[in-house]
C-alpha cells in the first residue's frame, strides 16, 4: 500500500475544487496525514499605456486568504495547513508537493477539451504530467461526499478570475 503522509490539494475556490476538498479530507482521514490546502494567485498584471502601471492586487489577495481561512476540514482534530503563494499555478504546485514532501496531490479541474484547453492550458494536465508524486483529478460532483466548506466572504473583497 502507498504510503501517505502529506496531501496536497490546490484550490482555486471552485465547486470541482470543493469536491477534490471533500475527498482529500476523507483520504487525510483515513491515512491519518496531513493536509496542505494550497491557493496559487496568479503574478500580477502590469499594465502598459503611457507607461507602466502596476495593477493593485491587494483586493484580490484579502479576498484569497478570507477563502483560505473559510475553508474548514470535517473534523476539528484534522492536521489542515493553509498556504497563499504568488507564481505561475502548475509550477507552483509543483514546487511546493516536492519541497513539501508530498505523496498526493488531490485536485479539481474543469474538463476543458479541444479549444479552449488549448487557448486556456490546463493547470492539472501539466501537473499530472510533471508532478513529483502520484494525481488524483476530479472533474464532476461527488454525490456522497461529505465535507465542511464554507463560502468566503466576498463583502468589500475583489472579484476573483
Amino acid at each position: 500500500m502507498l504510503p501517505v503522509r502529506i496531501i496536497l490539494h490546490p484550490t482555486d475556490f471552485s465547486d470541482n475544487a470543493r469536491q477534490a476538498f471533500a475527498l482529500a479530507c476523507g483520504l487525510a482521514r483515513d491515512y491519518k496525514a496531513e493536509l496542505i490546502v494550497l491557493h496559487v494567485l496568479p503574478p500580477p498584471v502590469v499594465v502598459y499605456s503611457d507607461g507602466i502601471v502596476p495593477v493593485d492586487t491587494e483586493g484580490e489577495e484579502v479576498w484569497a486568504r478570507d477563502s483560505l481561512d473559510a475553508i474548514a476540514p470535517p473534523a476539528p482534530e484534522m492536521n489542515l495547513r493553509r498556504r497563499l503563494i504568488e507564481g505561475e499555478p502548475a509550477a507552483e504546485i509543483m514546487r511546493v508537493a516536492k519541497e513539501a514532501g508530498c505523496d498526493l496531490i488531490v485536485m479539481g479541474t474543469h474538463g476543458r477539451s479541444g479549444l479552449e484547453r488549448f487557448f486556456m492550458g490546463s493547470v492539472a494536465e501539466e501537473v499530472m504530467r510533471n508532478a513529483p508524486c502520484p494525481v488524483v483529478t476530479v472533474r464532476v460532483p461527488m454525490p456522497h461526499a461529505e465535507a465542511s466548506f464554507a463560502e468566503p466572504s466576498l463583502a468589500g473583497a475583489a472579484p476573483h478570475g
